[in-house]
Order: C-alpha cells, then structure tokens, then sequence
C-alpha cells in the first residue's frame, strides 16, 4: 500500500511515517499543509491519502476540504481523516457523497497501532472507519422518532456497524456469537425500514448513508 501523509504537527508525522513503515506501509510523501498534499497526490496517485483537518494557513478545514477535491479529481484514492476533536459538521460532509473508501478517526486513535493499522487498511480496501466518538454524535442527530424503536443492544450493533465493523469484528467486540449480531442487524434494517442486501459491506454503508443524512 501506497500512502501520502499530510500533517503540519511535525513530531505526529514523523510518528506516522514511522508506525506506517514498521507494518509495511510505503509512506511515498508526507508533507505539511493542504496545498502540498493536492501536488503528492496528483504526483504519486497513492492507494490512500492521510490527511489532518486542520492544517495552515488557517488551522480550520483545510484538510477536509482537500479531501473534498482528491474525491472529485482523483476518485480511486482512499481517504482517512484524523481530527483532535469531534467535528461532527465535518464527518457529515465527508460523507455526503460516498461512504466507501473513506474513514473519519480521532487522533488518539493512533495511539491503538493495531486497531488504525486496521482501520486504514480497511479503507484502502474500499471499507469505512468512523471513530466510535463521531458515531456518536451521528446517531445523537437522528430522529428518535427511528431510533427509539431500537434496543440497547441493537443500538450497539448499529454503532459497530457504522464504525465499519463486519460482523465477526461486532460478535467479538460485544462478547456474543455471530448468528445473535446477524440477527440484530436484520432486526435493525426491520425497524429502520432500510432494505437488508447479501453483503456486509453494503450493509454497513447503508447505515452510514443514514446516519449521515
């Protein structure tokens, strides 16, 4: 896997370039503001492009709104936003257009080397990785008119799934078998009158589609 790294913070992206490498992650740029990380990615055409939110010269979205422009120019490349803070406005647009290939995670995150590793492989591969705290802040914005209707554990279910989690990932996370999960996502789409599809993949980008809207 090919990476570009765009992160003012220089100790955060030494670190990255180093975690990335030491799990056989090719780092081919990594640089420090937006700007430059639209000329990297033109340049190199990486599998995935690491970008943070804030970055100069105004330390808001420009991260994001790189993004907005690598999904519009170069659609094969996959992005994985890391944020210090829940932005819930800037999750939401992310998502607006596509929910594959895209991942939306918290910095502290970083400090689970397996689990981001798996998160950014996992979008790489054309999955989703939302941090659990953006998930949260998803659902708190749904209707409870849709919501209410869920059970707690269902609720919890939703949440793994919008976080990008197969099946086996949520049976395992919540201490219960796959044929009980299989169940409450079948019960979910039921009570949320989302049609059920034969792919977990699917599954969950239905979810984040509402979720996100």
């Amino acid at each position: 896997m090919r990476v570009v790294i765009a992160e003012d913070s220089i100790l955060l992206r030494d670190g990255l370039i180093r975690l990335l490498a030491a799990n056989g992650i090719e780092v081919v740029e990594a640089v420090g503001d937006a700007e430059a990380a639209l000329v990297a990615v033109e340049r190199h055409q990486p599998d995935l492009a690491l970008l943070d939110v804030r970055m100069p010269p105004t330390h808001t979205d420009e991260g994001l709104r790189a993004a907005l422009v690598i999904r519009a120019q170069w659609p094969g490349v996959a992005l994985l936003i890391l944020s210090q803070y829940v932005e819930e406005r800037y999750a939401a647009d992310l998502l607006a257009s596509t929910t594959s290939s895209v991942g939306y995670l918290l910095k502290d995150r970083v400090a689970d080397v397996d689990e981001f590793v798996d998160s950014l492989r996992r979008v790489a591969d054309g999955g989703t990785a939302l941090d659990p705290e953006v998930v949260a802040q998803l659902l708190l914005r749904r209707d409870k008119s849709s919501l209410h209707r869920l059970t707690d554990r269902e609720r919890e279910t939703l949440s793994l799934m919008a976080e990008g989690r197969s099946n086996t990932g949520i049976a395992r996370a919540l201490h219960v078998s796959e044929s009980a999960i299989a169940k409450h996502v079948n019960a979910i789409f039921t009570k949320l009158d989302m049609p059920t599809t034969s792919g977990d993949h699917r599954r969950v980008l239905a979810v984040l589609q509402y979720l996100s809207e």
